[in-house]
């Protein structure tokens, strides 16, 4: 599971002001700037964005 500071660094290096931003929508900009689909934590039983890096921490039940 990524950690805050992580998905912070991530962010900052797209260019996404992390200041007071939630955890799940700052991911969902740096899902939407790395060409995903910008769902985080939504999907049921099943995720097709296999390029995301989030894709482990949002859907657990997949493992890559």
């Amino acid at each position: 599971m990524m950690k805050m500071e992580e998905i912070r660094l991530k962010a900052r290096a797209l260019g996404i002001k992390t200041e007071g931003v939630r955890k799940n929508d700052l991911i969902r900009e740096i899902q939407k700037k790395g060409g995903n689909f910008d769902r985080f934590g939504t999907a049921k039983d099943y995720c097709d964005q296999w390029s995301c890096c989030f894709r482990e921490d949002c859907l657990p039940s997949v493992r890559i």
